[in-house]
């Protein structure tokens, strides 16, 4: 899978039930400029996903924010993998329950070619360099993609002042 990054996403404001005092402007929404960046710096992310029978499911995960998606990698045979290839839709957030950074989407098993974007993913996630993990470029490249997934966002929800900057990101979707 080759990728090219995917467009800025419009922005505004959540719905919330009333009480919660969001204003009732757009004045002091957050830019997508102050919120890739905790997705692409964080070490530590949780994603969301629903079994089969119903019942949700979290797990703590490494991966990469990169060209407006998240990329991880794991067993097929884990729990989580299994729920996404029932239902890919899935919910990623940050550890932080103060600094709000919530991605809806859908995650996909995906491959990528060592010599363009396997270098570059292998590359971004030197940033687990410290804890041992060091994937190839060609980590990704066999015929199950080495477990790697990819998280498309349709929405980011985003709260830094919570409720004066609540702020919702929509994307164009990728049909």
């Amino acid at each position: 899978m080759e990728t090219t990054p995917r467009a800025t996403p419009t922005s505004s404001r959540p719905e919330f039930p009333e009480g919660y005092g969001l204003p009732e402007t757009t004045d002091g929404l957050l830019t997508w400029d102050q919120v890739e960046p905790r997705l692409r710096d964080a070490q530590h992310y949780w994603i969301s996903s629903v079994r089969p029978d119903g019942r949700p499911h979290s797990v703590p995960r490494w991966g990469v924010w990169f060209d407006g998606r998240f990329w991880y990698d794991g067993a097929p045979t884990t729990r989580h993998t299994r729920n996404v290839e029932h239902n890919p839709a899935v919910t990623l957030t940050l550890e932080s329950g103060t600094e709000v950074v919530i991605v809806e989407g859908e995650s996909h098993a995906t491959r990528v070619d060592p010599d363009d974007l396997g270098g570059r993913l292998s590359e971004a996630f030197g940033k687990y360099a410290a804890a041992g993990y060091t994937p190839a470029p060609d980590s990704w490249a066999g015929e199950d993609g080495g477990g790697l997934r990819v998280i498309t966002p349709g929405r980011v929800l985003a709260w830094f002042d919570f409720p004066n900057d609540c702020t919702r990101f929509s994307f164009p979707s990728s049909a």
